[in-house]
Formats: structure tokens, sequence, C-alpha cells
């Protein structure tokens, strides 16, 4: 059975089995969140009236035991013992394997048998002619380093705008310095694509290898360069990363019927289920499982309202922007 001493440590020295404090980026911004180390395996302990743990890197690692870790978690001082444990299986692991309670996450998936097989049955003539436009009007699509010329063409790109897909944008407004710190944190696993016009980099992609699969991490564009549709050149660019890397699945994070849905689609993406299981730990976990609030607050609104909210939210911005 996994053992867990409980100290509170610097994000320099989070020793196996410790509570400590680490930043990450949560909505663009630097958040520091509490985490524990469980046999070589970080857990990330939410805040709120329900608090929620998770494997840290739940799209790269797979959970090692499942009994093991709710046992050490449930051992955790109240202070910081999570009320539910969620994790969930990763692609192409699709059949549910535990009898926790079992919901089920829809995420966008590209199989990848070839770039050539890509081209010819996965996507839609539309595209094809997008990125052979994108060509002839000059659009370069190369991996590019993790360099300070990169990073001054992606802090353009954030800064071009306030407000993207109906909503104030994570990271406007940033200087190179942050952006260049921001996202330094996990380029050991990341491919850089960049789109190029006339030598300016116009879009990227920040590809992720998670051993099965490749993600896609950060993917965004000028908006003054949309008519050279840089998105789907980056895809296409991807999907060839992805066959040299010899990785079965492109997966571009949650499938969510909202504006990139019909773009995932084009692309050749597919929605695909994956078992996510909660179990609760606390008696505030088991209420909040038989209540449905364990995914939070907004997991609670019925989908027609969200969706009309989300429609008030974007007209909103939209008004406000210059």
């Amino acid at each position: 059975m996994l053992g867990v001493s409980v100290i509170e440590a610097s994000p320099s020295l989070p020793d196996s089995g410790q509570v400590f404090t680490k930043q990450t980026l949560v909505k663009g911004q630097p958040t520091d969140i509490r985490c524990v180390d469980v046999a070589g395996q970080t857990f990330v302990i939410g805040n709120g009236p329900v608090r929620t743990a998770s494997l840290e890197d739940e799209w790269f690692e797979d959970l090692a035991d499942p009994h093991a870790a709710m046992a050490a978690l449930r051992r955790l001082p109240g202070r910081w013992r999570p009320d539910i444990f969620t994790f969930w299986q990763r692609m192409p692991d699709t059949t549910a394997q535990h009898a926790f309670h079992t919901e089920w996450e829809d995420i966008a998936v590209l199989p990848i048998k070839s770039y050539d097989h890509w081209w010819q049955h996965q996507i839609k003539s539309r595209v094809r002619n997008q990125i052979r436009k994108s060509e002839k009007e000059g659009l370069v699509v190369k991996e590019v380093p993790y360099d300070d010329e990169f990073v001054r063409g992606m802090t353009a790109i954030f800064n071009e705008t306030p407000v993207r897909q109906g909503r104030p944008f994570w990271h406007y407004g940033k200087s190179v310095e942050e952006v260049k710190e921001q996202f330094s944190r996990y380029i050991h696993r990341e491919r850089m694509i960049g789109a190029y016009h006339e030598g300016e980099l116009v879009g990227f992609i920040m590809l992720s290898n998670a051993g099965r699969y490749g993600v896609t991490g950060q993917i965004i564009s000028s908006i003054k360069h949309r008519d050279k549709s840089p998105n789907n050149a980056l895809i296409a660019k991807a999907v060839e990363l992805c066959e040299q890397l010899r990785l079965e699945y492109l997966i571009y994070l949650f499938w969510t019927e909202d504006s990139l849905a019909e773009f995932k689609r084009r692309c050749g993406f597919e929605p695909v289920k994956v078992p996510r299981y909660f179990v609760p730990l606390t008696w505030k976990g088991r209420l909040a499982l038989a209540c449905g609030a364990h995914r939070g607050w907004k997991a609670m609104i019925p989908a027609g309202l969200k969706a009309r909210l989300k429609a008030l939210r974007s007209k909103w911005y939209d008004a406000k922007s210059p």
C-alpha cells in the first residue's frame, strides 16, 4: 500500500509523498496549485466547496494503481484531503475497465494511418482546396525551434486582439518575456510548427507527444491572415509529423459542439468516448456525486441554457471590441 507523508514544500523541493505547491497556467494566468506525489505520480488537489484530485498529466501518462492512489489520498489530513478522486483511460483504451461511477468524455480524435490516407480519405475537399490555396499564396509551414524569434511571433499573434471566439483572450497583453517563460514549461515534450507568410509568423501549433498520440496544445493564427487558412495548413503539418513519429492518433482535446466543431470535422477529427471515473473519498464527495455537483456548477447548467448564455457572452464582447 502506498504511503503519503505530508509537509509543505517549495516548488523546487517536491519530494515523493509530500504535499507541495507549484505554479502552472490556469486560464492563461500563473496560478499556484496544490499537489501530492504518490509513488512517482503527481496529483493535483483542487480548491472550492468540493475538492477534486486528479492525475496532473493525465493526457500523458496512465494511472498506475487507482486503488493505491485512492487509499493514499484518503489518508491526507482533512485540510488537504480531496472529496472526489477522478481519473480516466487514455486513447486507445476506450472500454471501461473499472466498476467506479463512470461518465464518458468526448475527445476529438484523428486516426493516423499516413499523410496520404488523411489527404485522400479523411478530409473534406474544401480543406484540400484551402491548403492548396494557402501554398499558392506563399504560406510556408515548417517545424521550428522554440527560440526568441518564434516567441516574438507568438506574442504578436496573442496581442492582435483582446477577444477571440467571443470571450476575452487569456494571453492578450502579455510581454515577450512573459510568453517565453510561461510557454517553456512543457517544451521537453512539444514540437513547434509555425506557419509563415513573407517571413512573418502568422500561426502555430505546439504539438505534444503523449507516446500513443499527439496532442494539439496551443493552436492559433493571425486574424488578418485568416484568408490564407493557416490553421488547416498547420493541421496538415501536424499529421505529417505524427506519421514521422509513428503516433497513431492526433487529438484536438475535447469534442464540443461549438465554433470549432465544424473545423474539426472537416479536418478529419471525430468524437470518441473515453471513460472517466469519479470516486468519492469523503461524505461531501458522496453528496456531490449524488446530486451531480462533482463536475462543478457550470456542468449543472442545462445544455440549451448554456448555449444561449455563451451566445449572449459573445455578443457582449463583440460589442465591446474596437
